[in-house]
């Protein structure tokens, strides 16, 4: 099929910058309402053969994520410090490709579950955090949750959890294989008088919209899927916006300023095209889907006379309240090989522990899983006490087939000197300046993560691990879960964006990504950032339907 394409100088009614799990989707919703779409995203357009089964490339050398070499990043833990560049890695880790994160992302799909919309009502201000209910709630988000599911395809077994919320209608695909971790995971929980269940995950079991089911690699997180089991924009949604003839994925079109005019209204974005000169392409509005670190960046980057502080931020909220999504786990090794390099990342997660339960003392809940990691990132994973040397080492490499983990995925709680923003002194390649992030994080989301390494090790004991070494808790120094940096509320005063994702000081300029969420979710944020993207273009397609843009 011969792919769409519009000229720089025609006015489309959209630009959408991202194309990962909000931006394919918002690209496909808004072409088949009947709008031209142009979708800018940084990094190039790869075909599935060109996703290679290479861990170094992928999990150490940056091979389809923001590389340091490029794209670098200051951290720092409070605003009083001078930032710096963290030795060979970036704090804040995504894609730069079509598809986005969506393409790499370990394609755990958990919904959040009521609680998490309303907990400042229910728990009430938390010390020295910003806890808010959202100005949208469970109910109005789970139709889109469940089009998130049947849209893009999601395994799983609907009622299998008592935690889980309602839900309108069941998973579309039966849950994946259980794998040996799983097992053993289901083992240890049950033992414990706890409630394990198959692992919703946006990975085909079956055959689904002409995608094949999963060929069981081993090879999920941090990797693309080169058969298109793994339900990415680029291999779901993104083919489907272009069907429509309506749309264009702009590839290697680096935005790094969104234009305005006198009036206060987006008029388009500027960019570097693949052979870094400069363009501008016109629009008639302007939807943000670039992740909960690009996105403030891009508004802080498109300053104006009249916005001194950063496109869309007279609340100053824009970058702040930086949320990671904290946990707790262990590592565990059985008396028999487990294979653990074969089959999805996660076939079981459990629940009990997901509300927050003042009686521990402290803010926090989250889930459990059990997954593996691959070789590589095993071999760099060396238990404390173990030497990185000699014939212990050696032992230690050879034993990985009987390794497991038991990963705790909890709470982050939004506190406003977190941030993202713009570092004066560093430039990225192309002489932006580049993302400084300033992160310390909360006392509860340590005591929290604290004692989910505890219970990590309960479950393993229980399934009868021959070793056990429960994971370290220190400060987070990033994350690949952004969140909350443009966060969504009634009060412009306080927050960025309306709960239709409309920005409140830019009539025609949209927001919708990890920066909308108020709260962190327990871990795994990717179906609510996909729901809340069919949610906001049904509202910005009705919008331009009756002329409210």
């Amino acid at each position: 099929m011969q792919r769409k394409t519009f000229k720089t100088s025609e006015t489309v009614d959209f630009i959408v910058v991202g194309s990962g799990a909000s931006g394919g989707i918002m690209a496909r919703e808004l072409a088949r309402a009947g709008n031209s779409v142009v979708v800018m995203e940084q990094g190039p357009r790869l075909d599935a053969h060109e996703f290679e089964h290479d861990e170094l490339k992928y999990r150490n050398l940056s091979g389809i994520t923001n590389n340091p070499a490029t794209n670098p990043q200051t951290f720092r833990n409070t605003e009083d410090q001078k930032a710096a560049k963290v030795s060979g890695r970036n704090p804040l880790t995504y894609a730069r490709v079509v598809g986005g994160s969506s393409s790499h992302f370990n394609a755990n799909f958990w919904r959040l579950h009521e609680i998490d919309f309303i907990e400042r009502s229910r728990l009430g201000a938390i010390e020295g955090a910003d806890l808010v209910d959202w100005p949208i709630t469970y109910a109005e988000l789970e139709p889109y949750y469940t089009k998130v599911e049947w849209e893009v395809g999601v395994s799983g077994l609907a009622g299998a959890s008592p935690f889980d919320p309602w839900r309108s209608k069941p998973y579309p695909m039966p849950p994946l294989p259980v794998k040996s971790s799983g097992v053993l995971f289901e083992r240890g929980a049950k033992k414990l008088g706890l409630h394990p269940f198959p692992a919703p995950m946006a990975i085909n079991s079956v055959l689904y919209k002409d995608r094949p089911p999963c060929i069981q690699c081993g090879l999920c997180g941090g990797f693309a899927c080169e058969v298109k089991a793994k339900s990415s924009s680029v291999w779901t949604v993104i083919p489907e916006a272009e069907a429509t003839r309506r749309c264009e994925v702009r590839a290697e079109s680096y935005v790094f300023r969104i234009g305005m005019n006198k009036a206060g209204r987006a008029t388009g974005v500027y960019y570097y095209d693949r052979d870094r000169k400069e363009q501008f392409q016109n629009a008639r509005a302007v939807v943000v889907c670039a992740n909960g670190a690009e996105t403030p960046r891009l508004l802080l980057n498109s300053a104006t006379g009249s916005a001194p502080q950063g496109l869309a931020n007279s609340s100053g909220a824009v970058g702040r309240y930086l949320m990671f999504n904290k946990g707790g786990g262990a590592m565990a090794r059985f008396e028999h090989p487990l294979n653990e390099y074969k089959g999805a990342n996660v076939t079981r997660i459990m629940h009990d522990f997901y509300d927050s339960d003042p009686k521990r003392g402290f803010y926090g809940g989250g889930g459990f899983d059990a997954r593996s990691g691959g070789p590589l990132t095993w071999g760099q994973s060396v238990p404390k006490g173990t030497p990185n040397w000699g014939p212990e080492f050696k032992e230690y490499l050879e034993s990985y087939t009987y390794w497991m983990n038991c990963s705790g995925h909890g709470t982050s709680l939004a506190v406003e000197s977190n941030r993202v923003d713009i570092d004066p002194d560093l430039k990225d390649a192309w002489g932006l300046p580049a993302i400084r992030v300033t992160h310390k994080d909360h006392p509860d989301d340590t005591k929290h993560a604290k004692w989910q390494v505890e219970r990590a090790a309960e479950i393993m004991d229980a399934a009868g691990a021959k070793q056990i070494v429960p994971g370290e808790i220190g400060e987070a120094t990033g994350g690949v879960h952004l969140l909350g940096t443009c966060r969504m509320g009634n009060d412009p005063a306080t927050s960025v964006i309306d709960k239709y994702h409309r920005t409140h000081d830019v009539r025609n300029l949209f927001l919708c990504d990890g920066s909308s969420m108020v709260t962190s979710g327990r871990g795994q944020p990717t179906q609510t950032i996909e729901a809340l993207a069919f949610r906001a273009a049904d509202h910005i397609a009705k919008f331009a339907r009756t002329g409210d843009i």
